[in-house]
């Protein structure tokens, strides 16, 4: 049988391959890879697509911005390394976070082993970049004027006075920074990304004058996040002076006699960490300043889900910051959702972690989506009519020291250790006066207010340097400015 055999012309072909997820390159453009790489991922439409946009603009390549480039150097250093409660800042990965680093909850190692790890130090000015794990690709300005250490998978970017590092980090955490890094990380077990490999990262050099905008812009966001904390640390020491428990020390006593009568048969506990005086000495505080239960002032909601719509917004410990309290929540497909996905939230409920508690995971959701649902690992408050202590007072209380210390007095269990239910809503807490509680509402929600700001401003940098790259420096200049203004 004969027939004609119709072929594609080479418009038509191209739009066909338009629509699909293929890339066609000759062998000399993958040898342009560092590493001669010719696996999928690196060349992914997106991928080039950004390569092109950049190759229109001047640019050059981080290796000819930089004086130097390092990170931790030898693994085996890592043996020297000890934490302690205090002593040198240590940064860790999760530090890092987009175009800010979060100091809250560092780790710390002595100054002898500071100074043996001569490699991880940061000096200010530096951009730091994260190198492996779940926190690839995060970039930061260390612009502090102590001393610090970080650990091996985070790159020390030291750059030329030509270029603005405040910009660069910015750059760095852009669709089209992030692009290049998502490029040329490698896969195989925890993804990572080399030194040679950041040393080839394209930054598109945009004039003095854009680049200070982008300073000016970051450091805003850094001055208002600080207000924010300073806001929130002022109002957690304004609470614990008026309960005259600011400068209160639990007793470092580890022993005490009871009687059956008074442990056993009356708690239901036989561990001996349960009778450490120390907690008995915080009751007796709280009791002096006169006191409810939390069951007295909130009930708890227990209201499950019906598991009948397509997804959920979703909420597990990990997504409570122990920074500041705030929440998140990714969406997932209720097929997908665990099985600890129980418990319907909504907006004002004020969530309490039942694992670990004395890392003070404590939340008053404040999203705005429809379909929230808490991990079963929360205690989950509204407040009662009432009205003898507000939420507010009550998140600050169970994220002081005082209160993280008392909630270990209920943790069951060794290898995971958890409180119940019933042992927060029985838990004791002071009847503050209406002042006062008005006055940490209205500063808690201030500090929030902030901390939204801070998290904006960061944005706008980002977008706005997005902006020039696919547009022009003016344009993205007035969109900046008008934006900043919206939220003055």
């Amino acid at each position: 049988m004969g027939g004609k055999v119709s072929r594609l012309s080479d418009e038509a072909f191209n739009a066909l391959l338009e629509r699909l997820e293929i890339s066609i390159l000759k062998l000399s453009q993958t040898k342009k890879i560092i590493d001669f790489r010719i696996d999928a991922n690196t060349y992914v439409k997106e991928y080039l697509e950004t390569e092109k946009l950049l190759n229109t603009k001047n640019n050059k390549k981080i290796q000819g911005l930089i004086t130097s480039i390092q990170n931790f150097g030898a693994y085996s250093l890592c043996n020297y390394i000890e934490f302690l409660e205090s002593g040198t800042s240590y940064l860790m990965t999760q530090n890092i976070q987009a175009n800010y680093i979060n100091y809250s909850n560092l780790h710390h190692i002595s100054n002898e082993v500071h100074q043996i790890l001569h490699k991880s130090h940061c000096k200010k000015g530096q951009v730091l970049l994260t190198m492996a794990g779940a926190y690839l690709g995060r970039a930061a300005v260390f612009n502090e004027n102590f001393e610090s250490s970080s650990n091996q998978a985070i790159a020390k970017i030291s750059l030329k006075n030509e270029i603005e590092p405040f910009y660069v980090s910015t750059f760095l955490n852009t669709f089209y920074g992030q692009n290049q890094i998502n490029r040329l990380k490698t896969v195989t077990g925890q993804p990572n990304i080399n030194m040679s490999q950041i040393r080839e990262l394209l930054i598109p050099i945009l004039s003095k004058e854009f680049q200070n905008k982008i300073k000016e812009t970051v450091l805003k966001a850094y001055e208002t996040r600080k207000t924010s904390k300073n806001l929130y640390t002022s109002v957690e020491m304004q609470l614990l002076n008026a309960l005259g428990l600011s400068d209160y020390q639990p007793s470092k006593e580890n022993a005490q006699v009871k009687s059956l009568k008074d442990s056993f048969l009356n708690s239901g506990r036989l561990d001996s960490e349960y009778y450490q005086p120390k907690y008995e000495e915080i009751e007796e505080k709280i009791k002096n300043y006169g006191f409810v239960k939390i069951r007295t002032v909130f009930y708890q909601n227990t209201e499950r889900i019906s598991f009948e719509k397509e997804g959920y917004n979703y909420i597990e410990i990990s997504d409570i910051s122990v920074s500041d309290g705030k929440a998140t929540s990714s969406y997932r497909l209720t097929g997908d959702l665990p099985a600890n996905a129980k418990i319907k939230i909504q907006k004002g409920d004020l969530l309490i972690s039942k694992v670990r508690p004395n890392r003070g995971a404590v939340s008053i959701i404040d999203i705005e989506k429809e379909n929230l649902v808490a991990s079963g690992a929360f205690t989950v408050l509204r407040e009662k009519e009432n009205k003898l202590l507000n939420k507010e007072t009550l998140q600050i209380l169970l994220r002081t020291n005082i209160y993280k210390e008392l909630l270990l007095k209920y943790n069951c269990g060794s290898s995971y250790p958890v409180i119940k239910d019933e042992d927060i809503l029985n838990l004791i807490i002071p009847l503050i006066t209406t002042d006062l509680q008005t006055e940490i509402a209205n500063s808690i929600q201030r500090s929030f207010q902030l901390k939204n700001q801070s998290k904006q401003l960061l944005h706008i940098a980002k977008t706005g340097v997005e902006k020039a790259i696919e547009s022009s420096e003016s344009a993205a200049m007035t969109w900046m400015e008008t934006e900043i203004l919206k939220l003055n």
